[in-house]
Order: C-alpha cells, then structure tokens, then sequence
C-alpha cells in the first residue's frame, strides 16, 4: 500500500469514528424577543477566547444574553473558561449541541473541524457563529454538505468574516447595483502583512501535556491523517498543512468575501494560484507565506488576491492589519477607498462620462457588531445576516480551488452542473 493511498484510507476511516453528523433532525422552535438567549463556545483557545471576552462585553451592555456553556477537548483550558465564565464544561462538542440552554453555538476550533460541529448544529436546530474558513481546504465536499444542512434548517449562520461589519463593502454593493461602475469588470483585494506570528508564534500551553482524559488526540486530528501525537501539530496547528492553509484560507476570507458580494457574482468558472513559502523557511512549517490567486467568473468578471506575509507595504489603503481595501472596476468607472473615510467613484476618462463621486463611510468594521448582527438576526429569524453560509460557501469554493490549484500546479475549474471542482 502507497504512503498516498494508506493516508486517504485512513483518513476516510478516521472520520466516521471522530465525527458522527447528526442525522436527526430537530430544528428548535425560535425564542420570542424578549426570552434570553443561551451561547455556547465550542473551543476555547486564543480565538475562542477573544469570542467569550466579546460577549461578555456585550452582555455588560445589558443585552439578554448569557454564556451557558464552553467545549474543549484540552480539560486545563476548559476548567479556565468554565470557571472565569461560569459555564457548564463539556469536552464532545455533541454535548453542548445537546444542551437545551444553548441556542446560538460560537465554533472556534481548528479549521478541519468547523464543517462537522456546524453540521452538527444546524440538524440540531441551533444558530451558528462559525469561525473562518467555514472549512479545510481539502473538504470542498464538506462545505457542500454544510451549505445544504443550512438552508435545510431553520438555522442562522454568520461566518466569522467581521470585515463584514464594515459599511464601505455594503455601501459600495449597493453603489455596483445601481449601476454606478456600469458592467463589473474586476476585483482587486488583497493581504499584505510581514511576520509569521499568526503560526509559529501560537502558544504551547504545556510542553508536557499528553494524551489522555484531559487530552484527546483523536478528536483533534478529525478525518485528518493518524499521526502519533506531536505538541507542535496540537497547539501550532496552524503550521501544517493537515489542519490549515496559511494565508490563502486564514487570511483571504477577510479580503475575498465582500470583493464576491460587492460583485454579485456566483462560482467561477476556472482559478489558478502561485505562491510558496518565500521567506519563513523552517523545519516545521507546512503553509505557504505569500500566496497569489486570480478567478475568472462566467459574469466576465475576474477577481484577484495577492499577498505575502513577507512584506506590509500596501499602495492603496488599508483597513486592518495588512488588508488591503478592494478596488472594483466597471465600464464606467471605478470603485476605490481614500483615507479609510470615504469611497471614492473614478470615472473613465471618455467623452461624455460619469462625474467623479465621492461618499462617506457611515461605520467601520466592529466584530462586536458583527455579533450584534448574528443576535438580532437570530431573534428575528432572518438567516440575512452580513456573512451568511451562501456567500461562505461561494468564497470557500475559491479558496478550494485556489489551494488545490497551487499544490497540484494546475488550473482548477468548476462544474457548474455537477458542482465539482476539476484539476487540468
């Protein structure tokens, strides 16, 4: 047997043990407006934490809400969240799905994991706030099966794209609608940051941990391929290819989201991508450090990111460390950002063209607000929320291809009638 075919097999094997989707169905009857609502956070990590510290904010705003429940497969780091939250503790994230208390389910657990405990929640009828990528680049079939499981059920989901909080990108989807650019022509975005911090630099939280009741390995690695536990691929999971995907998926979903939904466009029809690791060049990292992909739409319209962590300088303006504000283009004119205060409309110099226009920026991006979003979404039944599981599931696509692309240096294309990803 092949290193190839005994990784896939095992793989496959793995993850009907690790992971059983919920297959019964029972979408919750929705809350009234006035019934508070219960939160549980699955993983409790650096991000997980970032999560719990924002919504207890917002609950000190005197919102009714309430932190019910915390996950985590690593028991310290559990104990610490249940006790500074006063939370009830659970290490199978099935446990809090199954919790009648939880109504909204925060998942904030490595990328490999986020499909199956979304699926999970949506067949249990639980509202979803998924960390970005909605999925691993290697489970394109996942997020499929995650967007059907969404649209199923009565669930609302917000990806943690918190870029979308920002009024520029909903402002100017409105401006590319009414016609202002004339006919989309191209999306420009991209990320430049310098430092590797987001990966080498995640904590260990005990060098001498192992596995075992307060450890659960298996858990972790998922439908990923059967290692023997190693420290660095448990707490710095973010170097490895097996759990993550450098900036192409940790970074773009924060650039590409609103480039796809400023544009209105659907799946592409061909994405192709270079990159490589260019300068973090060490024994233990797996991810690519600069990364350049370019999607073609059957809108006629072409999209590109580029970006490097080997380098922060950004020509045009940014907003957040390293993300560069998009440009759109149209026949008419083009669609950019000036000061990070407004929106500026470029027309095309040709006889008889548009004026130049500009527009204020109402509000930046505010990932408490993007929580306030997902609740008064949730308390409204609207499953319209500002990064809602349609738009993952066309950014992911890209994201998929683009990945698979650059490791197979091929072109991956997209039936569209089967909706499929094809390497040629």
């Amino acid at each position: 047997m092949s290193r190839r075919h005994f990784v896939q097999t095992s793989a496959l094997a793995a993850s009907s043990v690790a992971f059983s989707v919920t297959t019964t169905r029972s979408y919750a009857r929705p809350k009234s407006a006035n019934d508070k609502l219960g939160i549980g956070v699955i993983g409790v990590g650096g991000r997980g934490n970032s999560h719990l510290s924002m919504l207890k904010r917002i609950i000190d705003d005197g919102d009714n809400i309430d932190i019910v429940a915390v996950c985590d497969i690593y028991r310290p780091r559990l104990e610490r969240a249940a006790q500074e939250y006063h939370a009830r503790a659970y290490m199978d994230h099935n446990e809090l799905i199954a919790d009648p208390r939880v109504d909204i389910v925060c998942i904030a657990t490595p990328d490999h994991i986020h499909g199956y405990q979304a699926i999970d929640a949506a067949y249990a009828g639980k509202d979803i706030y998924c960390e970005k990528p909605v999925t691993h680049w290697r489970q394109f079939e996942l997020t499929k099966r995650l967007a059907k499981a969404v649209a199923e059920s009565n669930c609302v989901f917000q990806l943690g794209t918190q870029a979308m909080s920002d009024s520029a990108w909903q402002q100017m989807k409105k401006l590319v609608q009414d016609g202002l650019i004339g006919q989309p022509l191209f999306g420009e975005t991209g990320f430049f940051r310098i430092g590797d911090w987001g990966e080498r630099d995640m904590p260990i939280d005990d060098a001498n941990a192992t596995v075992g009741a307060d450890l659960l390995w298996e858990k972790f690695l998922g439908d990923a391929p059967r290692l023997e536990f190693n420290i660095d691929r448990f707490f710095r999971w973010r170097l490895f290819e097996d759990y993550a995907g450098g900036p192409v998926t940790d970074l773009y979903p924060h650039s590409l989201t609103q480039v796809i939904d400023i544009l209105g466009v659907g799946f592409p029809d061909r994405v192709v991508a270079l990159g490589g690791i260019h300068r973090y060049d060490y024994e233990l990292r797996e991810v690519p450090d600069t990364f350049n992909l370019l999607a073609q739409y059957p809108e006629n319209v072409t999209i590109s990111v580029l970006g490097t962590q080997a380098n922060d300088y950004n020509a045009t303006t940014t907003r957040g460390a390293g993300q560069r504000c998009p440009v759109i283009r149209g026949w008419d004119g083009s669609l950019s950002i000036i000061d990070n205060k407004e929106i500026l409309f470029t027309p095309l110099q040709v006889r008889g063209a548009k004026p130049p226009q500009r527009f204020d920026i109402k509000f930046g991006e505010d990932n408490i607000q993007h929580w306030r979003n997902l609740i008064q979404c949730s308390r409204e039944r609207n499953k319209e929320t500002w990064s809602p599981m349609p738009l993952a599931y066309k950014t992911q696509t890209v994201l998929h291809m683009a990945m698979l692309a650059y490791r197979k240096k091929q072109t991956a294309q997209f039936d569209h009638e089967k909706e499929q990803i094809v390497l040629s």
